[in-house]
């Protein structure tokens, strides 16, 4: 579960930096001002949040519910 999470906020974080990137609002990188990128940054983004999603429901479950 913590794995998870922590590999969620990574990917988030990191898909947030690749959209700014790829859409020209943070410069500095040769991945500055391509669309592909951007693209790619809300993918990983979206791994994510739904890694974040099932550590969460893991987290909340009833454990007289698990095998």
């Amino acid at each position: 579960m913590v794995i998870r999470a922590i590999g969620g906020v990574v990917l988030v974080v990191l898909g947030a930096v690749w959209i700014a990137q790829g859409s020209g609002a943070m410069g500095g990188s040769s991945m500055s001002g391509h669309g592909q990128y951007a693209v790619l940054g809300a993918v990983v983004a979206l791994v994510g949040l739904w890694l974040l999603v099932l550590a969460w429901r893991v987290r909340n479950r009833d454990p007289r519910q698990r095998p």
